[in-house]
């Protein structure tokens, strides 16, 4: 389905991965201008459609595709590893191939398909120097000087992430908007609550930036991922429990890959008057 801006209205996607959802638009060949105020409005859940996330999809040399990333208060998100899964997806099936290349603004990325219907993305090497993250000044990344003992990875974002006893006893909608918005994270933060179940075996919850409470984080996974193989409570290869679902991560030499279902919910029509409201 390529989406177009025509007279009778805007198409889109409704996308999820283990809960965590997507309003896909595809922008290829023109048409549709997402701005801040279109991405607030298609966030509202009560007013518009509602995501955690906005997907639009564009026009990439060197790849199959390129996407952009909005989060619902119509910040841009510069990395979402379960919307890429999603529109990797679609692209596949769009073009009847296991498996694609594309850019967002973390670089170049490719996703494929398993056999078994899963579908994995390569999110890139994570960024392990303080500037990268970024952070505001040179800190141990391993032991950050905050309440907690917390990590920060960059996977493309800045995440936060705390070990702590029990993931789901933590108070995530107090804590999580007050390390989003701590002084050391210049961009803010996504924040990661992780306790362990077994070996190699990880519960997250998280607070996403410019999102709040989501039920999957993909970058969050992989960012907790690296953060535990760092702090020697597990190997490279992890399962991890999210709200929505469990996610596989594996921290290879080419970089993080993530493993797990998509779901394409239904598609719609935004009218031209919610458009022209909205630019």
């Amino acid at each position: 389905m390529n989406q177009k801006n025509i007279s009778n209205g805007t198409t889109f996607l409704k996308m999820h991965g283990l809960g965590n959802d997507f309003v896909v638009i595809d922008s290829r060949g023109g048409g549709v201008i997402v701005t801040p105020a279109l991405a607030r409005a298609l966030g509202d859940r009560n007013r518009g459609v509602g995501f955690d996330q906005l997907a639009e999809i564009r026009d990439a040399d060197g790849a199959d595709f390129a996407l952009d990333f909005w989060n619902s208060d119509g910040s841009r998100a510069g990395a979402c590893g379960n919307a890429t899964r999603c529109v990797s997806d679609l692209v596949m099936r769009q073009t009847g191939a296991n498996a694609v290349s594309l850019l967002t603004a973390r670089g170049s990325l490719s996703a494929l398909r398993r056999t078994d219907g899963m579908v994995s993305v390569n999110m890139g090497p994570p960024q392990l120097d303080w500037a990268d993250v970024p952070l505001s000044h040179a800190v141990d990344q391993l032991h950050l000087p905050l309440q907690g003992d917390p990590v920060a990875v960059g996977m493309g974002n800045p995440h936060c992430v705390f070990f702590v006893p029990d993931a789901d006893a933590v108070a995530l909608t107090t804590l999580g908007p007050r390390f989003e918005s701590d002084p050391l994270f210049p961009q803010k933060t996504n924040v990661e609550f992780v306790s362990q179940i077994a070996p190699d075996h990880l519960r997250m919850r998280v607070w996403e930036r410019g999102a709040g409470v989501t039920l999957a984080c993909g970058s969050g996974a992989c960012a907790v991922a690296v953060a535990a193989h760092l702090r020697g409570i597990t190997g490279r290869k992890v399962r991890l429990d999210v709200d929505g679902g469990t996610l596989e991560i594996d921290w290879r030499d080419d970089g993080v890959w993530m493993t797990g279902p998509v779901a394409h919910v239904f598609d719609g029509t935004l009218t031209p008057e919610f458009m022209a409201a909205h630019r």
